[in-house]
């Protein structure tokens, strides 16, 4: 799931004055917290999307976060900077409340931006980044919450990869820790929302011809396994396997050790699908 989340680090060089995401120069001395970064180079501007990767804090110069894009730099600066889960918490829910659809302060961009706009969105579109990482860091301890902030990156952004998973990982947690007559709604959402992952990445016929893949996303075929394992499902486990088998062919997997067992669960499930079938027969 996702807990931590790499962003690529802005190169110092590609980023100045010049470049079409900076705030343009002005006349007046910098004074941070006042003239709000006009005249630092580092500081993005929204044209009309924020810049949603981190920028190094120390270059932000920012004395007093003013607004949504501030109080998520200064959140990941405390989140993988100084470690301060806590903190970074706080900045991340602040930044929300300073680019929330309920409150009027951020929009869902559907559609492209009329010329006539002249280059901005007013309100600002919703950011996806500062929920990402706030549900990351609440999913451990308040699950529902990261869910209902992964589900506003579902909408902020339906084809973002990576979101349906994180909430599948989370209900699995949820099911793990529940009571046993709760638990199987909890994988069922799970299966639900894994499923969701993976049609987002379907494997075409192009696809196989020119690269002889026949499935995608080994580790959300491997989560799935999971689940009809726990659930005592052999015949969708030994499904599962497979195309994690089929996936993994030709790129192999993070965790290659999993190869080796998933066909030894493969032979198991098999072994218990037999069984049954021998039960039902008698």
């Amino acid at each position: 799931m996702i807990r931590n989340i790499l962003f690529l680090v802005v190169p110092l060089a590609s980023v100045g004055p010049g470049t079409a995401m900076a705030q343009s120069t002005a006349a007046e001395p910098y004074i941070p917290g006042v003239t709000y970064q006009t005249t630092n180079p580092y500081y993005l501007q929204p044209n009309p999307f924020y810049f949603e990767g981190r920028v190094d804090w120390n270059l932000l110069k920012i004395t007093q976060p003013v607004n949504a894009w501030d109080y998520f730099e200064r959140g990941i600066h405390e989140q993988e900077d100084l470690g301060e889960p806590a903190a970074a918490i706080a900045d991340y829910q602040q930044s929300i409340s300073l680019n929330n659809l309920a409150n009027g302060t951020c929009q869902i961009v559907t559609s492209a931006m009329p010329a006539a706009a002249g280059g901005q969105m007013n309100p600002a579109p919703c950011m996806f980044s500062v929920r990402l990482r706030l549900a990351g860091l609440l999913a451990p301890t308040q699950p529902q919450q990261a869910i209902a902030l992964y589900n506003q990156v579902v909408a902020i952004d339906p084809l973002r990869t990576g979101v349906h998973e994180a909430i599948a990982a989370t209900y699995v947690s949820m099911a793990q820790a529940a009571p046993p007559a709760s638990a199987p709604s909890l994988y069922a959402q799970a299966v639900t929302e894994y499923k969701n992952e993976l049609a987002l990445s379907p494997v075409t016929a192009l696809e196989t011809a020119l690269t002889g893949d026949v499935a995608n996303n080994a580790h959300v075929h491997w989560a799935l396994s999971e689940i009809y394992r726990v659930t005592n499902d052999p015949t969708d486990q030994m499904s599962e396997l497979n195309l994690y088998l089929q996936a993994t062919q030709w790129h192999s997997d993070t965790y290659p050790w999993r190869i080796a067992l998933a066909k030894a669960r493969i032979a198991e499930a098999s072994a218990a699908v037999a069984a049954r079938k021998e039960r039902r027969e008698k």
